[in-house]
């Protein structure tokens, strides 16, 4: 039969139902349109709040001195260059002058470039680097990092349990994943609340702020279809991954999911 199984199955974009091959196209095509104003609207979305979910994530990946770090769908380098702050500062604690190094990898061209555009890059000349790469085929081999991170990017992926597997086999035996993602409210009570608010506010506040009102709902709607902390949960496990634990910020408007390479 004629025809792979990107081209033939059929995975959500949004509401959508759309084929592998087109979703990655069509979430290029997103990330593209908000790239310059990318930042600006996750501050004016969450309040800021989302500054303080990744700064408890990056806590509790717990960077050292020497490690490598790779930020999966890492968009403008907001993780890695925090993994390697932190890394440092654990070096100055235990007078190990080791350097990290990290490597934001980001299937769109984009946001990586807005990424580099960034002057406080300057601080980690060397020792921070730029990929354009598809999460799902990573070009490194296997047992290559001992930290891998995604932050509000798995959600984008097509086949998000081959990214998992993925993750796996870059990382050392041992090493950390960190997965943030927008996830579940664990008061059912609430979450009808914050959907309205979702599709009420923010799609207009993307065609006002970025231009692109069509671009920030289907991130809304892709929020809406992603698994329950539960279910992406046994997802990891089943990729290799043990000692898988989740931790809700914000009542569960969003969740980490953090888990140790078998």
């Amino acid at each position: 039969m004629a025809g792979t199984d990107e081209t033939q199955r059929k995975v959500s974009f949004g509401f959508e139902e759309v084929t592998e091959a087109e979703k990655v196209a069509r979430v290029k095509g997103v990330f593209r349109s908000v790239a310059s104003r990318y930042d600006l609207m996750n501050d004016l979305m969450s309040a800021g709040v989302h500054r303080l979910w990744k700064h408890d994530a990056m806590n509790k990946v717990n960077p050292q001195p020497g490690e490598r770090h790779l930020d999966v769908a890492g968009g403008t380098g907001e993780l890695a260059r925090a993994f390697l702050e932190l890394a440092d500062k654990a070096g100055q604690r235990r007078g190990d002058t080791r350097h990290a190094t990290a490597i934001v990898c980001d299937i769109n061209d984009a946001m990586l470039e807005a990424g580099k555009a960034r002057a406080d890059n300057a601080k980690w000349e060397g020792r921070l680097d730029w990929v354009c790469a598809d999460g799902q085929k990573l070009p490194y081999p296997d047992k290559s990092f001992d930290v891998v991170t995604v932050s509000f990017g798995i959600r984008n992926f097509a086949d998000r349990v081959a990214g998992l597997k993925e993750f796996r086999r870059v990382l050392k035996t041992g090493g950390r994943l960190a997965v943030l993602e927008f996830s579940h409210m664990t008061a059912p009570m609430f979450q009808q609340a914050y959907d309205a608010y979702s599709f009420a506010v923010i799609p207009p506040l993307g065609s006002l702020v970025a231009g692109d009102r069509e671009s920030y709902q289907y991130l809304v709607e892709s929020i809406r279809q992603f698994p329950e902390q539960s279910v992406f949960k046994a997802e990891i496990e089943g990729a290799g991954f043990r000692q898988v634990s989740v931790t809700n910020y914000s009542g569960g408007i969003a969740a980490l999911h953090f888990g140790w390479a078998a």
